[in-house]
């Protein structure tokens, strides 16, 4: 399994994009992005650094493993 590292917001949105995710709109400081047939939408705050546990997190909900995630960075 790869090791998570502390990213930016803007690098995880842009792993995701190359995942097939797209982005819906801003709340806030949080990107909203959704990808069609998974029913959760992922909001991916955009701080200068995101903690390992939110960005576990954001993977976990796209249904993805770390080392998918790990090959779109």
């Amino acid at each position: 399994m790869g090791r998570l590292t502390n990213i930016s917001g803007a690098e995880a949105v842009k792993a995701f994009q190359k995942a097939g995710w797209q982005d819906i709109g801003q709340v806030g400081s949080h990107l909203v992005m959704i990808k069609k047939g998974v029913r959760a939408n992922l909001s991916i705050p955009q701080h200068k650094e995101l903690s390992v546990g939110t960005l576990r997190t954001l993977i976990r909900k796209s249904e993805m493993t770390v080392d998918e995630f790990l090959t779109f960075l």
